[in-house]
C-alpha cells in the first residue's frame, strides 16, 4: 500500500472500517448535512463537482442519479458494484477493507438523493475478507442508529445488504450484475431500457462503483467547487490509481486526475527496476489499448486518454519494460476475455476464441504473417456488435497492440521472436 496523502488515503491508513476511527475524522457529518438538504439539492451538488463513475465508464455521477424518475410508483434501489474483476485493478479492495464507513456514508447519501430505501452491495466472490469486513461495519452502523428505520435519527429509512457473487468477470457489467443479484445467470441485458428506468426487479436502479460512492461524503462536506477545482473542466477531484507490472513501488496512489502517466510511474511508483526503458503502458486496466513510452506525458484522465485512442477505465496502470514480450501479454489478456465471455453474443463467443487460438499458435512458433491481419479483422468484427462491452474489452487490446506495436507481432509471425534491430533492418529493406 502506497504511503500517499489525499482524500480517501488518510482513511485507509487510519483503519476506518472501525466506526470510532471514522467518526474521529468527522465521519457521518456529511450524511447528516445531506439529510437536511432536499434530494435535488444533493444531486445538483454532485453534478457540480464533476464526479465521474470511477469503475471504468466515466459517466457523470450526478447526471446518472438525475435519470431516476420522480415519484415512481415502484421502489427505487441503489446497487454498489464491488465486483472489481478488471485485471490490473485492486483499489476498491482497499476502500472496502480499510475505509468501509466512507463507502457506507456514500451509500446513505446516494440512496437519499435518488429516493432509495434499500441498497445492495454486490461483491466479487473472491473477496472473502472484504465481505466479512463489510458485514461487520454494516452491523456496527445498525447498532449505532446510522442505518435502519431512522437513519442518523432522521425521518429516513435505509437497509443495506451484502450479496456475494460467484467470481464471474461478466458480472462487473451493470445489467449482468443485476441479473445475478436477482438469482439468474449473469447475462447482460439489452439496453434501453437503462437501469435508472428499469433495473433491479424491473424497478428504477442506480448502479455505482465503490470508489465513486466513497468520494460523495467529501463532496457534500466540502462543497462541489472544492472537488471540481482539483481536476479538469469535465472530471473533478482525485482518484485511486493501481500501479503494477515493472515498477519499483507497485501499489495504490491517490492523485489528482491531472497527474500524467509519466509522473505516476516515475515520481510515485519509483520508476522501472534496473533503470530499464519502458516498452508499453496499459493505462486503465487490461481492456484499455496500450501506449508507447513517448505518449506518457498525458493526464491519466478520461478525456485526455480518449484523445489518444485509449481510456482511463478503472485506473489500473500496468507498466511493461523493454524486455517484455508483447505477444505473450496479449495472449494472456485475450485468453482471459475468451474464458470470461458469457457466450450470449456470437461475435464475442466465437471471436474471442478465434483470437485466442491464433495468438497461442503464434506464441508457440507456429504463426503465419497473415495471422496479424486476421486478428485485426476478427477484432473489428467484434467491436460494437455485442450486447455488453465485454466484446469491446476483448477487441480493444488486440487492435491497440496491433496499432502501436504491429512490428512485434509480424516479427513473431515471420521469425518466431520478439522485434529487435535485426528485424527492423530487414523490414526497412523490404
Amino acid at each position: 500500500m502506497a504511503e500517499t496523502q489525499g482524500i480517501l488515503m488518510p482513511l485507509i491508513q487510519s483503519e476506518c472500517q472501525i466506526l470510532k476511527n471514522y467518526r474521529d475524522r468527522g465521519g457521518y457529518e456529511a450524511a447528516k448535512k445531506a439529510l437536511s438538504m432536499t434530494p435535488d439539492e444533493v444531486i445538483q451538488e454532485v453534478q457540480a463537482s464533476n464526479l465521474r463513475g470511477l469503475g471504468g465508464a466515466g459517466f457523470p455521477t450526478g447526471r446518472k442519479w438525475a435519470f431516476v424518475p420522480k415519484n415512481s410508483p415502484k421502489p427505487v434501489y441503489l446497487v454498489v458494484n464491488c465486483d472489481e474483476s478488471e485485471p490490473g485493478t485492486f483499489k476498491d479492495k482497499y476502500i472496502i477493507t480499510k475505509a468501509t464507513h466512507a463507502l457506507i456514508e456514500g451509500i446513505i447519501i446516494a440512496s437519499y438523493a435518488i429516493g432509495a430505501h434499500t441498497a445492495y452491495i454486490y461483491i466479487r466472490g473472491e473477496y472473502v475478507r472484504q465481505a466479512e469486513v463489510l458485514e461487520q461495519a454494516i452491523q456496527e452502523a445498525y447498532d449505532n442508529g446510522i442505518l435502519g428505520k431512522k437513519v442518523l435519527g432522521k425521518d429516513y429509512a435505509l437497509d443495506v445488504y451484502v450479496h456475494r457473487g460467484a467470481g464471474a468477470y461478466i458480472c462487473g457489467e451493470e445489467t449482468a450484475l443485476l441479473e445475478s443479484l436477482e438469482g439468474k445467470k449473469g447475462w447482460p441485458r439489452m439496453k434501453p431500457p437503462f437501469p435508472a428506468i428499469e433495473g433491479l426487479f424491473r424497478c428504477p436502479t442506480i448502479v455505482n462503483n465503490v470508489e465513486t460512492l466513497s468520494y460523495v461524503p467529501f463532496i457534500i462536506k466540502n462543497g462541489a467547487r472544492w472537488f471540481a477545482e482539483m481536476g479538469t473542466e469535465r472530471s473533478g477531484g482525485m482518484r485511486l490509481y493501481c500501479v503494477s507490472g515493472h515498477v519499483n513501488k507497485p501499489g495504490v496512489y491517490e492523485l489528482p486526475v491531472t497527474t500524467t502517466l509519466r509522473e505516476i510511474i516515475y515520481e510515485h511508483a519509483g520508476g522501472v527496476p534496473g533503470n530499464k526503458k519502458i516498452k508499453a503502458v496499459v493505462p486503465g486496466g487490461s481492456s484499455s489499448p496500450p501506449l508507447r513510452p513517448e505518449e506518457l506525458d498525458v493526464p491519466a484522465e478520461f478525456d485526455a486518454l480518449m484523445k489518444l485512442g485509449t481510456m482511463a477505465g478503472s485506473g489500473g496502470i500496468i507498466v511493461m519494460d523493454e524486455d517484455t514480450c508483447l505477444l505473450e501479454i496479449l495472449t494472456v489478456t485475450t485468453h482471459f476475455y475468451h474464458h470470461e465471455s458469457c457466450g450470449q453474443c456470437t461475435p464475442c463467443r466465437e471471436g474471442t476464441g478465434w483470437m485466442d487460438k491464433i495468438l497461442h499458435r503464434m506464441l508457440h512458433g507456429e504463426g503465419r504473417i497473415e495471422d496479424v491481419d486476421h486478428l485485426e479483422e476478427i477484432a473489428n468484427g467484434i467491436m460494437g456488435n455485442t450486447i455488453c462491452p465485454l466484446g469491446d474489452a476483448a477487441a480493444m487490446p488486440v487492435l491497440g497492440y496491433l496499432k502501436r506495436f504491429r512490428e512485434e507481432f509480424e516479427s513473431h509471425a515471420l521469425y518466431k521472436k520478439c522485434f529487435d534491430g535485426e528485424f527492423a533492418e530487414l523490414k526497412a529493406a523490404s
